[in-house]
């Protein structure tokens, strides 16, 4: 557990990505004469004293020094007897800087007080888990030609206690309710909001001041393991946000941590975030790679995490995101490119597919930056995966639309086609789209309250037959009414309705569906993997295309109606003869439509339309989606 030569080779280099099994608390047990206890070690290279001060000290600062190593590593360490798990602590810093002192959290403590407290506390992290199984099989469920439908969620707000005081439910309650519903629907993965430990709730979990702690809202360490383990023994995977790209300025956290800016940069133009009024990292200091890198893998390593989510990727790439002329420094070809951030995300990526092949990450990534989700050696940022924007914004506008006047703006509906297959891409209707005045997914619909409805619903069929791994946030697969209130549970009373429970079912089918049919989803990333068929009908706003799971038959057809205006005898290129069976119809009587349809399936005729030597007609239902697959 103490620091070797080795250690301390790989800490300066920047490499140490189990920084965590070093620095911190550690728990040991008695050995050769020495008691049992807790040895401390933190990196603060400018401090002129460091002591660990606690409820066991009294707090007091004279108490427990720490030595500062012989190696000039900047690194503080003392061993003290007799110091059990449960032990709260903070370091007491003295700072070369003015004789500046401040009681700083530990930035590697494995589990923290319950906010508004800040302490760290001594943790034991041993847990026994019961997910071989699934951590045997996470490869095929987890690569990129594997059905991903992502149930993303804030554990604070998806259910509470009305009845206790409108707590929300803890880890191990969250774990039988998540997994229940989850099982229910068809999801693949859950994708949780931040759970690192934060000091304010109400930034959902983007200011984390504990990187390697999941939050004590909702109990401890092991009870987190427990959520996770709960899961993966149903074979639902966990996703994780995690936020290596700014902190908050809170006194206990990182921010000048030891009387100067050590894991933040000292120049505003830098280090501080305007948007957000946090601190930025930074990625050019050794230490900091060494801290972030060791965070991403600890999730993966002790909690069993199968894929990060890593936020707000486009504020690490630009060294101007968010600012004006004049409040940035470029880099030293004069663009405006963080260097810097780029190999440290190219690190990160390379290690944890290194280390753990059968993991993903994903990015949340804004811009045109290209190969995001390619390979380093091929000169791409290293990730799995990455989040479409541009389809989530042209979508929803479409979407806003009064479909008489949607053929005006067809390309928003079809564009994304351009573009699909540039990145493996990630189609999300997230938490983002649904707070901050925006409204519920619902209240975006155009029209009256059965159109809104209905084009929910088409809008939820577009999504799973797109080409791209599919995200949803909680409320949406029963069409919640309201935007998202963190501080409430979510709208679960509006199942007793008929409509929102249609949508729900559509959302259970449609999953069902995509599962199934490798058509939908065995080659989301490859143009081979999608093929048009009508695209240009913007006069009557419908859209045919393919999608392809493999060679032959192991297709699926897909037409959408995005006016209320049935279409009748719509004909429709086709390239195999025979039956087709109508496998989803959204309009269906069962998910709230009016019940206009195909009667199951058709035949195809010998009557060339669209390049293909056969074609169907079909009945188109109002705002609607059609799935068919060749008998």
């Amino acid at each position: 557990m103490l620091l070797t030569e080795h250690d301390i080779y790989l800490f300066r280099e920047g490499t140490h990505g189990r920084a965590y099994e070093k620095l911190g608390a550690h728990l040991l047990p008695a050995h050769a004469g020495r008691a049992a206890g807790t040895y401390f070690a933190v990196w603060a290279p400018n401090a002129a004293s460091v002591a660990v001060i606690g409820d066991f000290n009294a707090w007091d600062p004279l108490a427990h020094p720490l030595a500062p190593r012989p190696d000039s590593s900047g690194i503080w360490d003392a061993f003290v007897p007799g110091l059990g798990a449960g032990t709260l602590y903070k370091y007491h810093i003295v700072s070369h800087q003015q004789g500046y002192t401040v009681d700083k959290s530990d930035p590697f403590a494995f589990r923290c007080e319950t906010p508004p407290r800040t302490a760290s506390v001594v943790c034991d992290l041993a847990y026994d888990w019961n997910d071989g199984q699934w951590l045997k099989q996470r490869a095929q469920y987890q690569s990129l030609n594997a059905p991903w439908s992502i149930y993303e969620l804030h554990l604070g707000s998806f259910r509470r206690k009305p009845e206790e005081d409108n707590r929300p439910l803890n880890y191990r309650e969250l774990a039988e309710a998540v997994a229940a519903h989850v099982t229910d629907l068809g999801f693949t993965h859950v994708e949780l909001l931040p759970i690192m430990e934060h000091p304010f709730y109400g930034s959902w979990g983007y200011q984390v001041t504990g990187f390697f702690a999941p939050t004590s809202r909702y109990g401890t360490p092991q009870d987190f393991m427990y959520f996770v383990d709960y899961l993966h023994q149903r074979g639902i995977g966990v996703v994780l946000d995690w936020v290596p790209s700014h902190f908050p300025a809170d006194q206990h956290g990182l921010a000048f941590f030891d009387g100067t800016h050590l894991y933040e940069h000292a120049d505003p133009r830098q280090g501080h975030h305007p948007d957000w009024k946090s601190s930025i990292f930074n990625y050019g200091r050794a230490e900091v790679r060494n801290f972030l890198l060791s965070s991403a893998l600890f999730w993966m390593e002790v909690y069993h995490i199968d894929a990060l989510r890593v936020d707000a990727v486009a504020s690490m790439l630009y060294l101007d995101y968010a600012r004006k002329d004049g409040e940035w420094i470029a880099n030293r070809y004069g663009g405006h490119e963080n260097l810097e951030a780029v190999e440290f995300l190219k690190q990160l990526n390379q290690s944890v597919y290194r280390d753990h092949p059968d993991t993903q990450t994903i990015a949340e990534e804004s811009t045109a930056w290209p190969m995001v989700s390619r390979p380093t050696y091929l000169g791409g940022l290293g990730f799995g995966m990455k989040w479409n924007m541009g389809w989530m914004h042209d979508t929803l506008k479409y979407f806003a639309a009064d479909p008489v006047y949607r053929k005006f703006h067809h390309h928003q509906i079809t564009f994304s086609l351009w573009y699909a297959f540039s990145e493996n891409f990630v189609l999300p209707l997230s938490h983002d789209e649904v707070v901050h005045g925006k409204g519920s997914l619902l209240g975006k619909m155009a029209g009256d309250e059965w159109q809104r409805f209905a084009n929910l619903r088409l809008l939820y069929g577009y999504l799973w037959t797109h080409p791209g791994k599919k995200l949803m946030f909680m409320g949406g697969e029963f069409a919640q009414t309201c935007e998202w209130q963190h501080e409430q549970s979510l709208e679960w009373h509006l199942l007793q309705y008929a409509p929102h429970q249609g949508v729900q079912h559509w959302v259970r089918d449609l999953n069902r569906l995509y599962r199934a049919l490798p058509a939908l989803h065995a080659r989301d990333f490859s143009p081979e993997g999608f093929e048009w068929i009508d695209c240009d009908n913007a006069d009557d706003s419908v859209i045919v295309y393919l999608r392809r799971g493999g060679e032959g038959r192991e297709v699926a057809l897909v037409a959408c109606n995005f006016t209320p205006v049935p279409r009748e005898h719509y004909r429709i290129g086709v390239p195999f003869g025979g039956r087709w069976i109508e496998r989803l119809n959204s309009d269906a009587p069962q998910y709230g439509g009016s019940g206009i349809g195909n009667l199951g399936g058709t035949d195809a005729l010998e009557h060339a339309l669209h390049g293909r030597p056969y074609s169907l007609a079909l009945r188109l239902p109002p705002l609607a989606v059609l799935v068919l697959t060749p008998e």
